[in-house]
């Protein structure tokens, strides 16, 4: 059985662990990118299509005034739009524009490929361990607070 002091050991190496990756990628990001909250807000519009401002800013954990400036500056740049909502037209959605996911996938994969070139100089066991791993630390994020 592990005590708490290890635990809270452990916990703080996994937490600098992903904090010094999360760096490294964002070094990897083109300079005069999007601010990290409106990356991660459009990246989420990619992923999983329209949804309304609320609903964006609960899944990224801000504050929907948060979130409505986020959603401002994505319009403005047309990287995102207002659309109606089909099942209730006193709603709107915040949709990705195809100029917005032009930009996403460019991130993603200008990050992916020094990730991919990093990861070569892992052994296969290595390799296997860091993408159980990214799997765990997948179902981390959504634990409850």
């Amino acid at each position: 059985m592990v005590d708490s002091e290890e635990r809270s050991s452990e916990a703080a190496e996994v937490r600098m662990g992903v904090m010094r990756l999360a760096r490294r990628l964002r070094a990897e990001r083109e300079p005069g990118e999007l601010t990290l909250g409106r990356s991660s807000a459009l990246g989420r519009l990619e992923r999983d299509g329209p949804t309304t401002a609320s609903a964006l800013a609960a899944a990224e954990r801000v504050t929907p005034q948060t979130m409505a400036r986020i959603v401002q500056h994505l319009l403005d740049a047309g990287l995102a739009e207002r659309t109606p909502d089909p099942v209730d037209r006193r709603a709107t959605l915040i949709r990705i524009t195809e100029a917005g996911s032009s930009r996403v996938l460019a991130d993603r994969s200008r990050r992916e490929a020094w990730l991919a070139q990093a990861m070569d100089e892992l052994t296969d066991v290595e390799r296997e361990l860091l993408v159980l791993a990214a799997r765990l630390l997948d179902r981390l994020a959504d634990a409850p607070s």
